[in-house]
């Protein structure tokens, strides 16, 4: 009979151990599957999550780079248009003492004279137009507008009609695209 309570001793051993190990084994399965479904992150998820990282770093240095080429381009065009002012305004007095020749011209009756000269007016005249410089047309008798005019004087209205009215244009104003680079200066009636 102890034969048999040691068989009997043994085998309930080997089922201890066995029961152990099983235990074990399930403990370590159970760590890697938890391991796997984030509660440690595997090299490949890293590697995922770096990546993310990377890729939205990429995309706001592309963004940013975006905005600063248009921020030039922007600042290279409005310098070209501020330098073209400059140089469109300077030249202003000089179409305005071609108009006054041009009149003196006329009253001088030389034809020959007036053909020359009309024939430089224009050209000037035209390459100035055709960088952006545009006249305002304003006449005797449209509304004073304090905005868009520059009043010298004020005088008596010859008529009614002209009353807050202009009455005469001295000095031709002008627009380079849609900035008024020289208000007309005129006389209102009151």
């Amino acid at each position: 009979m102890n034969k048999h309570k040691d068989t009997n001793n043994s085998e309930n051993n080997n089922e201890s151990i066995k029961d152990q190990i099983e235990e074990l084994i399930d403990e370590a399965i159970e760590e890697v599957e938890e391991a796997e479904e984030g509660g440690q992150p595997s090299e490949n998820d890293r590697l995922k999550a770096d990546l993310e990282k990377e890729k939205d770093k990429f995309l706001r240095l592309f963004a940013e780079f975006e905005n600063f080429k248009r921020r030039t381009s922007k600042e290279r065009i409005e310098l070209f248009r501020t330098a073209n002012q400059e140089v469109v305004s300077a030249m202003l007095p000089v179409l305005d003492d071609f108009d006054r020749a041009l009149l003196e011209i006329k009253k001088a009756k030389d034809k020959n004279l007036l053909k020359g000269v009309e024939l430089i007016y224009n050209k000037f005249n035209e390459t100035l137009l055709n960088k952006g410089l545009e006249p305002m047309n304003v006449k005797q008798g449209d509304v004073f507008d304090a905005d868009m005019h520059e009043a010298i004087t004020q005088i008596p209205a010859p008529s009614d009609k002209l009353k807050g009215k202009i009455v005469d244009v001295v000095e031709r104003g002008y627009k380079l695209g849609e900035k008024i680079i020289r208000y007309p200066k005129v006389v209102t009636g009151k």
